[in-house]
C-alpha cells in the first residue's frame, strides 16, 4: 500500500515538473523568442502593419478595410459578409466571414442587384455615366473575410469622376493618383493588381489639402 502511494506520488510529481517545464518553454520562452525575432526582422508587420498619415498619426492597418460614409472618398468593397453584405459597407471587426450563399440564392441576388444599382447611381456624374456592365464583382460582393482592404483597379477607376468632382480636382489628376497606388501582382504572377483604399484616401486627403 505504501509502495503504491509512493509510486503515485512520484508519477504526479514527474507530471507536475513536466507541466511546469513545458509551460515555461512553450508559454514564456518560445513566445518571447518569436516576438523578438519578429520585432527585429519585421517590425512593421509585427506591430499590425499600421498606416500613418502625413502627420505621423496611426489611422489604420493595411490589412483591414474601413468604411467611408462621405462619397468624396474612394469606397471599399462591401463588408459584413455574415448576412449583411451588399450596399452595407460598414466594417465591424467582430464579424468576419463570407455569406456562404450559393450563386442562385435569392437574398444574394438581391444584395448584388441593389449594390450594383447603388454603385451606378453614386458614380454617374455629369458627363460620365457608369453602365451596369462596367461594375466589377468586388464592387458588389464582400471578400471571404468581409474585411478586405483592397479593391480592384477597375472599381477604383469607375469612382474617379465622382471623387474628382466632389473634391474639385481634375480627372487626370485623380486617375494618376489611382495609378500611383495600384500594386501589381506579387512577384509578377501571384494574385491580381489591387488598390489599398485607405492608402489611396490618405493620398487623396494630402492632395486636397496641399
Amino acid at each position: 500500500m505504501n509502495d503504491s502511494a509512493a509510486n503515485t506520488g512520484r508519477v504526479l510529481w514527474a507530471g507536475l515538473r513536466a507541466l511546469l517545464v513545458l509551460t515555461v518553454i512553450t508559454g514564456v520562452l518560445y513566445p518571447l523568442a518569436v516576438t523578438g525575432v519578429a520585432q527585429a526582422a519585421f517590425p512593421g508587420k509585427a506591430n499590425g502593419s499600421e498606416i500613418k498619415n502625413a502627420s505621423g498619426k496611426v489611422v489604420g492597418s493595411e490589412l483591414i478595410g474601413q468604411s467611408y460614409e462621405d462619397l468624396r472618398w474612394f469606397q471599399p468593397r462591401p463588408s459584413n459578409g455574415l448576412g449583411t453584405n451588399g450596399v452595407n459597407t460598414r466594417y465591424k471587426l467582430i464579424l468576419s466571414g463570407a455569406t456562404n450563399r450559393s450563386g442562385d440564392n435569392e437574398d444574394l441576388i438581391k444584395w448584388v442587384t441593389d449594390a450594383k444599382a447603388a454603385v451606378v447611381e453614386d458614380n454617374s456624374v455629369n458627363g460620365h455615366t457608369v453602365k451596369p456592365s462596367d461594375v466589377p464583382a468586388d464592387a458588389v460582393t464582400s471578400s471571404g473575410s468581409g474585411l478586405d482592404p483592397h479593391i480592384s483597379p477597375e472599381y477604383a477607376e469607375i469612382q474617379v469622376h465622382r471623387v474628382a468632382g466632389r473634391n474639385g480636382l481634375a480627372v487626370p489628376t485623380v486617375e494618376k493618383l489611382v495609378a500611383d497606388h495600384t500594386d501589381d501582382r506579387i512577384l509578377g504572377f501571384i494574385g491580381e493588381p489591387r488598390v489599398n483604399v485607405l492608402e489611396l484616401n490618405i493620398a487623396l486627403k494630402e492632395l486636397t489639402q496641399g
